[in-house]
């Protein structure tokens, strides 16, 4: 039943260049449209409009052959599924129609148990040759502790919710039964059935024009192309030991955490040690060892070459240690919510211990996720509504120029939700939507500007959640530029205080919430003056930053 697509030793013909390419760009392709059908076709404004989903293919043994350019985070679950699935199931039972769910980061290959993912075979001619599979972030499993996993949500491990393409209703009634806002998970569910229904059926039309066993024989081509063009990128970094310690601290954790990075690149390979990272905690803060090699993954994309094809090829020359029961590789039944919170500081820490080894392409730390969750009956249809969303700030400034203002950087890579989308679907009233003077880091080249976002409910009082990283320290500026503005949240005059991060939040009454910003590049004083004057018109930097950081005669 299964193993036609991979066992091509013996049998795999030659294979022109043109033919390897074009190959490549379908197998993408494939996946983006998937990526497109789930978001066109999605019921929630956070994949529709926020786009917080993602899509791949993988062979018949769960390597990676072509993964959309969505989420970079969710490359931990999609490559956790695979394996899970592949390791449970007798794949001599599976058959065509066959669709797989899961999201536990422990049994289920998943990285947080809002990221929920559908996985399916690709039959041709009875065999299995390929996997199609995306990912989803369901904003659902709210007002809940995260002391351990138990308490975040439905833990679903890889389990059949099509068989032969029949839905299994008592599967998805019991899913539906332990999710908030069934209504939403049911249409998200149809949009990730479609984008996989799609990818099948474009896979095997690939299979109908070029033969399994080609086809086979040119992702093997193209996964080997990715090592050679990833080692030839960690070939031309000066051998050494390069290292990077970062003081983290984020409103889900009372203390400053250490956090430690050593990278070791020799020759054509490169090593990467989280050895004197904290243990894991009793919070959301924790990360599997996926969630930490998608993190990897993502920098060694970035920094080495950005057109290099994104399959287990350029996984191969990468290796990754980490201390077990640590906040970057835990152990059930450790809670892992806000795993993006250490995961994003990991990704800005080792572009940092890089720098040297890459300064055309260093770049300063960046904003961290802040996260705001909304509530609450809507006094419109009585449905239980959901808000929740994981707001952009500054990016890092560069080293040839300025950071980008307001938008979500690195690992996330997904939208602010529009005005209008977040008011028409939720009770609330956005009250103030802008970018924040003087919060991106000055430097020859300026940090990234923070957001700053007011919300009144309308109705009905609304539960809420609200933190994130960067409030007491910042994103720091590299080469003598300063840091970016720190995060916070300020709620109007007779709100009840927050108690670790929780809340009720009544009509009338407001919460505030501004991001980062990102930390600058260079001293300030070598910034042009052109490029000050233009700031200060466009309300990036006040008069007083003017004169006392950049020195300008106004």
């Amino acid at each position: 039943m299964n193993g036609s697509f991979h066992d091509t030793e013996k049998t795999s013909p030659v294979i022109d260049p043109i033919t390897v390419e074009v190959i490549g760009n379908a197998l993408s392709t494939i996946v983006d449209q998937m990526g497109r059908v789930l978001r066109r076709s999605a019921y929630s404004a956070n994949i529709k409009e926020r786009g917080d989903c993602s899509a791949a293919l993988f062979d018949t043994t769960g390597q990676l052959i072509a993964q959309a350019q969505h989420i970079p985070f969710h490359l931990g679950s999609l490559l956790g599924i695979a394996v899970e699935t592949l390791a449970r199931v007798d794949l001599d039972s599976v058959k065509p129609g066959d669709v797989f769910i899961g999201n536990d980061a422990y049994t289920g290959g998943g990285t947080h148990l809002n990221d929920i993912v559908f996985l399916e075979p690709v039959f041709y001619e009875e065999s299995i040759v390929a996997w199609a599979a995306n990912l989803a972030h369901h904003s659902d499993f709210v007002d809940r502790g995260h002391a351990h996993i138990y308490q975040e949500g439905l833990r679903i491990p890889p389990v059949r919710l099509y068989r032969a393409g029949k839905l299994q209703q008592d599967v998805f009634d019991l899913v539906l039964l332990n999710c908030q806002v069934p209504h939403e998970r049911k249409n998200d569910f149809r949009a990730q059935m479609a984008a996989n229904r799609m990818g099948v059926q474009r896979f095997q039309a690939l299979c109908e024009r070029y033969g399994v066993t080609l086809l086979a024989g040119a992702t093997k081509l193209l996964l080997d192309y990715s090592e050679r063009k990833t080692r030839a990128g960690i070939n031309a970094l000066k051998d050494g030991t390069y290292y990077f310690k970062h003081d983290f601290d984020t409103s889900l954790w009372p203390e400053i955490l250490s956090l430690v990075v050593s990278i070791e690149v020799k020759g054509s390979e490169i090593h990467f040690d989280f050895e004197g990272c904290p243990p894991q905690t009793r919070s959301g803060l924790n990360m599997v060892f996926t969630m930490l090699q998608a993190s990897v993954y993502y920098v060694i994309k970035t920094l080495i070459d950005l057109d290099t094809p994104a399959n287990a090829g350029f996984h191969r020359p990468v290796s990754i240690s980490a201390p077990e029961q640590s906040i970057v590789n835990a152990r059930s039944p450790a809670a892992v919510y806000s795993r993006h919170d250490v995961a994003q500081r990991l990704i800005d820490m080792m572009l940092a211990a890089l720098l040297d080894a890459v300064p055309e392409r260093g770049i300063a730390a960046s904003t961290g996720i802040t996260v705001m969750t909304t509530s609450g009956l809507h006094p419109r249809t009585g449905r239980f509504n959901v808000y929740n969303e994981s707001m952009g700030g500054g990016m890092g400034a560069r080293a040839t120029r300025d950071g980008v203002d307001g938008v979500h950087v690195h690992g996330t890579n997904s939208a602010n939700i529009p005005v209008e989308a977040l008011e028409t679907e939720h009770p609330l009233r956005v009250e103030c939507y802008e970018l924040v003077t003087d919060s991106g880091g000055a430097g020859a080249f300026r940090g990234g500007m923070a957001i700053r976002r007011r919300i009144t409910p309308i109705g009905n009082a609304v539960s809420l959640n609200v933190g994130g990283p960067l409030n007491r320290v910042p994103a720091w500026g590299v080469l003598g530029a300063q840091p970016g503005g720190l995060s916070r949240v300020e709620l109007s005059a007779g709100a009840t205080p927050l108690v670790q991060r929780n809340g009720t939040l009544r009509p009338g009454e407001s919460v505030t919430v501004i991001t980062s910003g990102g930390g600058g590049y260079g001293e300030p004083h070598l910034r042009s003056r052109e490029l000050v004057r233009k700031d200060l018109r466009e309300g990036r930097i006040s008069e007083q930053a003017a004169k006392e950081i950049y020195n300008l005669k106004i």
